[in-house]
C-alpha cells in the first residue's frame, strides 16, 4: 500500500473501535430532520467522525476534512478527506450489518483513495493507486469487478426506491425491469459488492459528497466506473450510477438521462 492508503486503513480501524462495540447495543438515535421527516444520527456517528478527524489532525495537519457530522475544515486544501462515519444509520439502528464507514481522500479535487469498512462483518474494501483489495480476517485479497456487458444479465441495486423523485423513480423502474435481479437496502455495501464482482450496477440519487467520494476510488481501482446520470463525473447533483462493466453505462442512461439534473 501507499502511505495514504495505509493511513486510510488506520482511520477505518479507529472508527471501527467506536462503532462496532455499540452496534446492536444501547445506542439512541436522534432525528436531524425534525417533525417532517426522519434522518437519524447516533452518538456513534459523531464519536467515529471525531476519532477520524483527530488522527488526521495529528498526522496531516495541513489536510482538509469534509464530514457529515462536523462540516468542513479547509475544504480547498490539496488533500481533503471526505467522511461518512456511519453510512446507513437506519441499518445501524435496526441491527442490520449493512452499514459502513466511508473514508475518501480527494487529491486536488479528484477522489484518489477510498475505503468502505464494515467492521461487524470484518470487511474493509480499499481502493487507490495500488489497486483494489478486501482486508478481512487477516487476509489481503485483490478484488475486481466482473464482466457484464448486457443489462438483461445484470444484478442491480439501490438503497430504497423512495429516494427517487417521480421522474427518477420512473427511470429506475425501467432499468429494474430490464435487469435480471434487483436488491434493495444495502446502502454503500452494494458498491463494495460491485467492486468485488457480485453486483453489476448501482443507481441512486440525493447523495451528498460524503456518500459517494469514497466509493469512486474503490470501484475504479477494481475496474468499474462511476458517473452521474448524464454520464459525466459525479457532482453535487447527487445522482450516481456505478457499474462494473462500462458497457452498462449507455444502456442504463437511456432511461436515467431523462431524469438527470
Amino acid at each position: 500500500m501507499t502511505e495514504l492508503e495505509a493511513f486510510t486503513v488506520e482511520l477505518a480501524r479507529a472508527a471501527a473501535a467506536v462503532t462496532a462495540p455499540v452496534f446492536r447495543g444501547a445506542c439512541e438515535a436522534e432525528n436531524k430532520a425534525g417533525p417532517h421527516g426522519f434522518d437519524p444520527v447516533t452518538q456513534a456517528d459523531r464519536d467515529a467522525e471525531a476519532a477520524i478527524r483527530r488522527l488526521i489532525g495529528e498526522r496531516y495537519p495541513h489536510h482538509g476534512v469534509i464530514g457529515e457530522e462536523y462540516g468542513e475544515d479547509r475544504p480547498d486544501a490539496d488533500h481533503v478527506w471526505v467522511l461518512d462515519p456511519i453510512d446507513g444509520t437506519r441499518a445501524f439502528i435496526a441491527g442490520l450489518p449493512l452499514w459502513t464507514t466511508l473514508i475518501g481522500l480527494n487529491v486536488e479535487g479528484r477522489p484518489t483513495v477510498g475505503a468502505i469498512s464494515q467492521p461487524y462483518i470484518g470487511e474493509l474494501f480499499l481502493g487507490g493507486p495500488s489497486g483494489a483489495r478486501m482486508l478481512s480476517r487477516g487476509q489481503d485479497q485483490a478484488i475486481a469487478c466482473r464482466p457484464c456487458p448486457k443489462l438483461n444479465d445484470a444484478i442491480i441495486a439501490t438503497t430504497d426506491p423512495d429516494i427517487f423523485t417521480g421522474a427518477e423513480r420512473g427511470a429506475w423502474t425501467q432499468v429494474r425491469a430490464a435487469a435480471r435481479l434487483a436488491r434493495l437496502g444495502c446502502d454503500a455495501y452494494a458498491y463494495a459488492m460491485l467492486a468485488s464482482g457480485r453486483i453489476d450496477l448501482v443507481a441512486e440519487s440525493a447523495l451528498k459528497v460524503w456518500d459517494w467520494s469514497a466509493l469512486v476510488p474503490v470501484i475504479e481501482a477494481a475496474g468499474g466506473r462511476v458517473v452521474n446520470w448524464r454520464g459525466a463525473t459525479p457532482d453535487d447533483g447527487g445522482q450516481i450510477l456505478a457499474v462494473g462493466d462500462a458497457d452498462l453505462i449507455d444502456q442504463a442512461l437511456v432511461t436515467l438521462r431523462r431524469a438527470a439534473v
